[in-house]
This record gives structure tokens, C-alpha cells and sequence, in this order.
């Protein structure tokens, strides 16, 4: 809850409810409106007494939302009394980088300004006199993250912080090289080049409570290195509890690590071109994922890596119990005969 200072609320408060005029004469209507009056004083006071925010509504109607990648997604703030003169600006909350780049859109009752590249896809829903809500179209892995709604009325602004979660999966990555060959940039090009991002902490958190087991450490996007332990073995984590293993920050230009890349499924798959080509490991995993995808033979992908995807593990198939993407490596392409996963 943000919470606003007594006074200040309180000059709020006076200034919207008894400073406005009131016509009193013995009708009906007038009665009403005088006790409704009456009770959003008293509400209102009891409000301040308590450290509530008066204008927004606080907590806001959804505190976090989901969609995929290309879906359109409303990130909900709604007013619960409207100031005469007022401005709503929203912001995407970007830990690394502060600044007005991260200013989506300004919105008054006169009208609204986007900025930046979010704000090109952004748009106010205005559903209703009160609504300030921010609408986003066509998701990117990027938009994913937290943003507020901030109400700036020239007294005391007020707030409320909404987050916006991108559906989607973590996978680990490495290079064909080898283990641990990517400094944090080339980590991020590597994600990209499989139609992916780097995932954040908080992905792959959630990502080793859905089962994720790696004893490879790898780049996040904070610029952090972890690796997620399910069973605990020699050499990766033994006689420690299952966790996320942490190295902390590292050097972004001199250490090298493998990479947790975030894919999610697109709204619409559909190939700009017509017919298909080689998929991307990101792909693959979204294949995998989100649509129970199952082969036991291993296909060629896009980065030359030779993969397969397990929904219903078997012995002859894998030889692991536990479902999800298998892989053979970086074999040589003249030495070995693979078909090719396809995406269209």
C-alpha cells in the first residue's frame, strides 16, 4: 500500500468534498446528495486517519498480469475520485537503467503522449470516466517487468505498481564450443540468436520450482550467474539443499559462464516467408512446452546443435525419467545424419 502523509490527505480531502458548492434547497435530490456528501467526508477521513491513498485505487484490480508473447494485455489503474486538474504518467520500472527513456505514456483529460519505443504500442483504454488504464499491443520477451501508474496532481502524488509477466520458459544454453565461453554480451546474443532473452532471477527461479535441474552456472539479465539444483550430486551442490546456487555479480567484459535463455510462444506462428526453416532451439522448446511436443529421433536446429524433444519420457528414448529437451551436442555435420526440426 502507498501510503500518504495525514496532511495532505487531508488538505485533499477538504478541497474535493467541502469546497465544492453544494446547492442546499428542501428536495429530495438535494438530500441525497448531502448525505452522500456526507458519507465520502467521513469516509475519506477515516481513509487518512489510516494511511490509505485516496485518489487510485490501491491495491489496483489486478496486481500482476500474464499474456504471451504478441497477445494485447490492459495493465488496469482506475481513479476513485477524479481531481480537477490531474496527469497520469506511466512508467516502466527498469532496475538497471533509470531514467525518462523508461516513461511509456502521459495521460490527462485532455488527451495523452506516448514515448519511447513502448509507447508506440501503447494506447490508454478508457473504458470509462475513471479509467487511466494502459493498454500494450503485440508483446515482446521484453515488455515483461513492473510498471506504475503514478497520479501527479500538484500536491502529493500517489502510485500503484502493477506487473506484467511475459508466459513463457527458461532453458539453458551454451556455446558449441564448450562449457562456460560466454562474457554477458555474447550470453545476450546467443539468447537472441535462438529466439530468446536472457531470463531474469525471477524466471528462473520459477523455473527450478517447475523442475529445472542444471549444474552448468549460467548469465541472468541482471548480470548475475546462478545455476538450479533439484538433486543435489557430486560436484553440483552435494550435501547442500536443493536451491538456486548463486556466484553473485560477476565481470560482464572478463568471466564466462553459459547462459538461462527466456523463450515464450507467439500469439500467431506463421514464417514471413513461405515454407519453413531450420527452428531454433528457442523454438523447440516452445514446441516442447507449450504444445506436449514429442520425438524421439534428434534433429538438426539452427545453431547446429542436434536436439529432441521428450513429453513422455521412455527407456528407449532418452533413458531419463524426468520429460523435457535432449541434446547431443554440436556433432559434425558431415560425420553424422540427423533430419531437421522445422519451423513454419
Amino acid at each position: 500500500m502507498v501510503e500518504v502523509p495525514l496532511y495532505a490527505c487531508l488538505i485533499k480531502m477538504f478541497h474535493s468534498m467541502v469546497f465544492k458548492r453544494i446547492y442546499l434547497s428542501f428536495t429530495r435530490k438535494v438530500f441525497i446528495q448531502y448525505y452522500w456528501q456526507k458519507y465520502l467526508v467521513w469516509w475519506s477521513l477515516g481513509a487518512c486517519l489510516h494511511g490509505y491513498i485516496y485518489y487510485l485505487i490501491e491495491p489496483p484490480v489486478y496486481a500482476e498480469v500474464t499474456g504471451r508473447r504478441g497477445d494485447n494485455v490492459t495493465l488496469p489503474c482506475l481513479l476513485r475520485n477524479k481531481p480537477k486538474h490531474y496527469k497520469v504518467k506511466w512508467t516502466k520500472l527498469d532496475p538497471e537503467s533509470m531514467g525518462v527513456q523508461n516513461v511509456v505514456m502521459m495521460l490527462s483529460a485532455q488527451g495523452y503522449k506516448p514515448y519511447g519505443h513502448l509507447g508506440k504500442r501503447a494506447s490508454p483504454r478508457n473504458a470509462h470516466a475513471m479509467d487511466v488504464s494502459l493498454e500494450l499491443s503485440h508483446l515482446t520477451l521484453e515488455d515483461g517487468g513492473r510498471y506504475r501508474c503514478e497520479l501527479i496532481d500538484g500536491i502529493e502524488d500517489e502510485n500503484v505498481v502493477i506487473t506484467l509477466s511475459i508466459e513463457g520458459l527458461v532453458f539453458p544454453y551454451q556455446s558449441k564450443h564448450g562449457r562456460y565461453r560466454f562474457t554477458f554480451h555474447e550470453a545476450k546474443q546467443a539468447c537472441a540468436e535462438n529466439d530468446a532473452i536472457l531470463a531474469t532471477f525471477d524466471q528462473l527461479y520459477r523455473a527450478w520450482t517447475e523442475g529445472l535441474d542444471w549444474c552448468n552456472a549460467g548469465w541472468v539479465h541482471d548480470g548475475t550467474v546462478h545455476y538450479p539444483i533439484i538433486q543435489p550430486r557430486a560436484a553440483c551442490g552435494e550435501g547442500l539443499l536443493p536451491g538456486i546456487r548463486s556466484y553473485g555479480p560477476k565481470d560482464k567484459k572478463r568471466d564466462h559462464f553459459d547462459a538461462f535463455c527466456f523463450t515464450s510462444l507467439q500469439a500467431e506462428l506463421a514464417c514471413a516467408e513461405k515454407g519453413a526453416k531450420l527452428a531454433d532451439v528457442g523454438q523447440l522448446y516452445s514446441a516442447w512446452h507449450f504444445h506436449q511436443y514429442d520425438r524421439c529421433d534428434g534433429g538438426w536446429l539452427r545453431d547446429g546443435s542436434v536436439r529432441f524433444p521428450i513429453s513422455n519420457p521412455r527407456r528407449r528414448c532418452g533413458g531419463v525419467s524426468e520429460a523435457g529437451v535432449r541434446s547431443f551436442g554440436f556433432p559434425d555435420r558431415n560425420a553424422h545424419l540427423y533430419g531437421a526440426y522445422c519451423y513454419r
